[in-house]
């Protein structure tokens, strides 16, 4: 069973990967945090964005290979749609990759779309900017110290009119503002239950 964790930097993907992955004996599979165009990236958007986008999709390309080959549970800490609908989307919008390279960039992301698998469970994790802010400063990512709140206001602007008008798949949204899974453990015990009832609902189809 494939199950995918969606939300905005420091909305809580890969603390939550790694609860389920530990409650569920999965596989997980993580976000590559050591794309080597990070750094540039946020130092000068518009002169990266298209190199740190790319290397992304290529990252995500291989995971979801990989996926196709795995059995059990896999979690994924964020997906391929988001790369695409959400950050380049936004970066172009923003001005900060130019048409001709988010033409370029989508041509690749439908190729790559194609060939991976859609999850049979998307997690969204919808958070507020001030919770945003607040988690990010608690990992203390030197890269992540300078994001502008509008930037990340975009985000999940884009975060959510991609989960309420374009991702078709099914969806389990946690208001991560009002369900702090980190401090109240029963809110995993439900998520997990509700995970093992649609791995009983999709074995007998």
């Amino acid at each position: 069973m494939y199950i995918a964790i969606s939300g905005n930097i420091g909305s809580g993907k890969t603390s939550l990967t790694e609860i389920l992955t530990e409650r569920l004996g999965a596989t997980p599979l993580y976000e590559e945090i050591a794309n080597p165009y990070i750094a540039d990236f946020y130092e000068d958007m518009r002169r990266w964005s298209f190199n740190f986008q790319v290397y992304f999709l290529g990252s995500r390309m291989n995971q979801g290979l990989r996926i196709r080959q795995a059995e059990g549970f896999i979690v994924q800490d964020r997906t391929i749609y988001e790369d695409a609908h959400i950050f380049a989307s936004n970066l172009h919008e923003m001005g900060l990759m130019s048409s001709r390279d988010f033409d370029t960039y989508m041509k690749i992301f439908g190729l790559s779309a194609n060939l991976v698998p859609t999850p049979d469970l998307l997690i969204y994790l919808r958070a507020s900017v001030p919770t945003l802010v607040s988690q990010i400063l608690k990992r203390g990512r030197s890269y992540e110290m300078g994001i502008d709140l509008d930037y990340l206001k975009r985000l999940n602007n884009k975060y959510n009119d991609w989960i309420d008008n374009i991702y078709e798949g099914r969806v389990l949204t946690l208001d991560i503002d009002r369900q702090d899974f980190i401090m109240e453990p029963a809110i995993i015990d439900d998520l997990v239950a509700r995970i093992h009832a649609l791995e009983t609902e999709l074995s007998a189809r």
